[in-house]
C-alpha cells in the first residue's frame, strides 16, 4: 500500500506539487526518491496514484498516473449508498482528547464541526487549537484513507449554531434526559446538526434556546457520556445508519 500525502494545491496538467510538511515527510523522513510511487489526496474526495518526478527538502514534484478516484459509501448490497451529512457542535474537551475526538470522527464519515462556545466551556477554541485539530483531520484522513477532509469550522455559540440549522435538516440536542437516539435518527434526514455541550452540561437557558430553536433533545446510552465520547457515539450511530432503541439505552 502506498504511503499517502495531502495535496493542498489541486494538481494541473497531469503533475502536482507537495510543499510544506507533506514535501519535508516525504523528502526527509521517507527519504523517497525520483521515481517512487505514493497516493495523493485533496481533502475534496479525489485520490491519485503518483510517481515522483524531482524533490527537493522542501518541494515534490510528482506525475499522477491514474485518474481521480472519489470516496465511495457502500451499502449493504454492494452498491453505493447516500452519505448522511453530520455536522457536530461541540463544547471541546480539555487537552489530548479534543484530538482523539477528531481523529475518531474524521474515522466515522463526520462532515463537519463547529467549535461550540458555552457558559461552562473548559477549552477555548483558540486559532492555534483550531489549526492542530485540522492537522489532526489530515493525518487522520491520511490513516483510514479518507479522502473529504472533516471541516473545522470557525466557533460559534451556541445561538449562532441553532441559526446555522439549514431547512429540513434534523437537529439534536444531546440531553440525559432525552428521547431515545434510535427513534430520532430512524427519521428519513440527509442531514443532521447536533448539539454538544460542555462537562458541566449546558445551563437551563442554553437547553431552552436550542429546543426553542427546534432542535430535540436526545439521549445516548444509560450513563452520563462525556463530550468526546458523545460525539462519537452519535457519529457512530448515523454512519451505522441507524441506532436501535435498546442501543440507546430506552
Amino acid at each position: 500500500m502506498s504511503e499517502r500525502f495531502f495535496l493542498q494545491s489541486p494538481p494541473t496538467g497531469g503533475r502536482a506539487v507537495l510543499t510544506g510538511d507533506e514535501a519535508r515527510h516525504l523528502s526527509r523522513v521517507m527519504r523517497a526518491t525520483v521515481g517512487d510511487r505514493v497516493e495523493l489526496f485533496d481533502g475534496r474526495g479525489q485520490a491519485w496514484e503518483a510517481e515522483i518526478t524531482a524533490l527537493t527538502r522542501s518541494q515534490v514534484e510528482l506525475a499522477l498516473l491514474e485518474s481521480p478516484a472519489t470516496d465511495v459509501v457502500p451499502s449493504d448490497n454492494g452498491s453505493a449508498r447516500r452519505h448522511r451529512v453530520l455536522t457536530l457542535a461541540v463544547a471541546l474537551p480539555k487537552g489530548d482528547r479534543q484530538k482523539w475526538m477528531v481523529e475518531k470522527l474524521t474515522e466515522l464519515g463526520a462532515t463537519r464541526l463547529i467549535p461550540l462556545t458555552t457558559a461552562r466551556g473548559v477549552a477555548e477554541p483558540t486559532p492555534s487549537a483550531i489549526s492542530r485539530l485540522s492537522r489532526s483531520v489530515i493525518e487522520a484522513c491520511k490513516q483510514c484513507r479518507r479522502n473529504t477532509l472533516l471541516e473545522i469550522a470557525e466557533p460559534q455559540s451556541l445561538a449562532e449554531a441553532c441559526d446555522s440549522r439549514g431547512s429540513g435538516a434534523l437537529g439534536l440536542l444531546t440531553d440525559p434526559a432525552g428521547r431515545s437516539a434510535g427513534e430520532l435518527l430512524a427519521q428519513p434526514s440527509t442531514s443532521i446538526l447536533a448539539l454538544i455541550g460542555p462537562e458541566g452540561g449546558f445551563t437551563p437557558e442554553e437547553r431552552q434556546l436550542a429546543l426553542d430553536s427546534g432542535f430535540t433533545a436526545i439521549r445516548l446510552g444509560t450513563h452520563i457520556l462525556r463530550v468526546e465520547t458523545a460525539a462519537v457515539a452519535l457519529a457512530a450511530a448515523v454512519n451505522a445508519g441507524s441506532m436501535s432503541p435498546a442501543d440507546a439505552g430506552a
